[in-house]
Parts: structure tokens; sequence; C-alpha cells
């Protein structure tokens, strides 16, 4: 067993009342590593200027979240495998919408991970057998309700 933290942290502005939802949305994540990341609810959520649009909102994090970690273990796995990975990009898209039960959720997020090897690559079914097994074994997309798709770009 293992054990994550993050501490977020807000303050409310001085000229700002509060009550009348006109407050910044705008706050920090800091990680126990010392990384400050600046957050904010989505402008798609809360309208400018409550939001920040430039800050990472949580919906975005959800994303990258299922992306990194499905990256991680798939770079794990084709090294086991013997393939080079040269480089791997992602642009990953997450879809929130009203889920059958009635509420507004992250219902699907969508891989589009394009890796770039060294020397020979993997056939198209030994490369989907290796994306299989990183999201069989990725934490996140494990800990979720929310549809992953892969779509392999090559």
């Amino acid at each position: 067993m293992a054990e994550y933290t993050a501490s977020i942290q807000w303050a409310r502005g001085a000229a700002e009342a509060f009550v009348d939802q006109r407050y910044s949305r705008g706050h920090e994540w800091v990680f126990d590593g010392g990384v400050r990341v600046p957050a904010s609810s989505s402008p798609h959520v809360v309208p400018l200027p409550y939001s920040v649009e430039a800050n990472v909102d949580p919906e975005e994090a959800f994303v990258a979240s299922l992306s990194s970690c499905h990256m991680l273990f798939f770079l794990a796995i084709a090294a086991q495998q013997g393939f080079v990975v040269e480089s791997y990009v992602d642009n990953a898209v997450g879809v929130m919408e009203k889920g059958s039960d009635g509420k507004i959720a992250m219902t699907q997020v969508t891989l589009r991970p394009k890796a770039v090897f060294a020397g020979e690559p993997p056939s198209m079914e030994a490369l989907e057998q290796i994306h299989h097994a990183a999201h069989e074994k990725c934490f996140i997309a494990n800990s979720v309700k929310t549809d992953v798709v892969t779509e392999i770009q090559h």
C-alpha cells in the first residue's frame, strides 16, 4: 500500500464578497516534491473572469492522469519486450457530459498515443497487445468508471 498527497490551497481575495459567487477559483496544487501547479475551475464550468483560463483545471488533470499512467505502463511493457521507444505523444481528449445516472461526469477519455520506435517497430497486433496490457495495468484506469478508449496513431 502507498499513500499519495496533494495540498490544495485557495484564499479569498480582499475585495471579494464571496456569497455573490464573484470570487476567483484560481488556486494552487502543491505536491510533496515541491512542485506547485496553478489550478482553477474550467472556464467551461465557471465563466471568466472567475476561472483562470491559463491554469490547469481538474478535468484536464483527470485526462492527463489517465494518459500519463497508460504511457508509463506502455513504456515499461515495450522495454520488457525488447522494443526501444524513441518518443511517445498522446493527444488525449476527455468528454464531460450527463451520464446514464443523470449526473455530469467525464464519461469518456480517448487516448491517441503515437509511439516512435528505434529499429524494427512492433506489428500492429503487437502494438495493440502492448496498449491493451498497459490499459489493464493502469492504476488510474482501474480506479474510475469512465470509459477509456485507445486509438493508436501510426
